[in-house]
């Protein structure tokens, strides 16, 4: 799988482009069909007349656009009555050339918050494949775009910025690499982290946070070719319950190991505090169905999602069955088979590069 469609709906709301300038048929948002070109570029000013029932979307072209970000964000500023704005997108910054990020849009974002004083969910890096890879976008530290929001209630972010360091010694920089250590955030409820590749220093910093409220966490692990190196010990803090007393909802997605994290989850106290569990897109194989069966905390749980998995069809109705009988709602859909390469069998998560 692939990150083939834009956003069309965000934080419950329906989602509509502030249209850049350049924009033309062939970069309509992936996921919006049955709109022509005008209609998609003309919606915007029908949403504009009740801006508060619409997630806000704002993005430039991929390559060579016509309009860089900055200035796009500002006339974005004129035109809409942004005060009740609810829900923002972030999507390309720039030419997929330049290597976009997220430091422009976040800083704007602060300079800019008296104008959006009913803010509560923001989407950094609603980028499709055919606009950049995961692994190339840059990123930058979203404690000070928390500490400008802090009645935000939803981050979602795609990307880390870091998978070109995977191979060498060097020190990322703060404006290019995601950073997730915040102080302190008493509003966040949701966050989720998309990635091809997380680093175990990012999880660090993330399990150092204060996030007394946080309820839904979802970290999308990867793959180690694009700078996935997290284990357990770097969600220390998570897993024993300590950090984020309020979670009810963990997702460990899109992981090359998900087995691996199944067997600690299976003994760690965060487990019994949990009401749904999210290991989907990922790699779950025979063994992990086994420990799912066996642990009875796995069996205390309201909901487990196991979309994209290795599961053989026998073990797959097996595990169904077990987790059903205990009162578990699961889904156990997009059954995978495993690549092969020089007699080799190799399984991957839903989305790398």
């Amino acid at each position: 799988m692939t990150i083939n469609q834009n956003l069309t709906e965000f934080a419950g709301l329906p989602v509509v482009d502030f249209p850049a300038e350049g924009l033309d048929e062939y970069s309509l948002p992936r996921g919006d069909s049955g709109l022509t070109h005008e209609e998609h570029r003309d919606r915007w000013i029908e949403a504009a007349k009740d801006p508060a029932a619409w997630a806000w979307r704002l993005r430039v072209e991929s390559y060579e656009p016509g309009e860089e970000f900055g200035p796009c964000f500002l006339r974005f500023l004129e035109a809409v009555d942004t005060t009740p704005i609810t829900a923002l997108v972030v999507g390309m910054t720039g030419s997929v050339e330049d290597e976009p990020g997220y430091l422009e849009a976040r800083d704007l974002l602060i300079r800019h918050r008296d104008a959006f004083p009913n803010l509560r969910s923001i989407f950094l890096g609603d980028v499709t494949f055919e606009e950049s890879e995961v692994s190339w976008l840059n990123h930058t530290d979203v404690a000070p775009l928390l500490a400008a929001y802090p009645e935000l209630d939803t981050l979602v972010t795609r990307g880390t910025g870091d998978s070109r360091y995977r191979a060498s010694d060097e020190e990322p920089t703060e404006d290019t690499v995601l950073r997730l250590h915040v102080p302190r955030h008493e509003g966040l409820r949701r966050l989720i982290v998309e990635s091809g590749g997380l680093r175990g220093r990012m999880c660090r910093e993330l399990c150092s946070s204060d996030l007394p409220r946080l309820e839904h966490l979802e970290l999308w692990l990867g793959v180690d070719t694009y700078g996935y190196d997290a284990v357990p010990e770097d969600l220390a803090p998570l897993l024993s319950g300590e950090a984020f007393p309020g979670l009810r909802h963990l997702g460990l997605r899109n992981a090359e190991d998900t087995d691996d994290w199944v067997r600690v989850l299976a003994s760690a106290p965060i487990l019994a505090r949990l009401e749904t569990l999210d290991l989907s897109l990922g790699t779950l194989r025979e063994e992990g169905a086994r420990i799912l069966m066996e642990t009875p905390a796995f069996h205390a749980l309201r909901r487990i999602d196991l979309h994209h998995h290795y599961l053989p069809e026998e073990t797959r109705d097996r595990l169904r069955e077990a987790l059903t009988a205990s009162g578990v709602e699961v889904d156990l859909s997009e059954e995978r088979e495993p690549s092969h390469f020089s007699g080799e069998d190799l399984y991957y998560p839903a989305v790398g590069e």
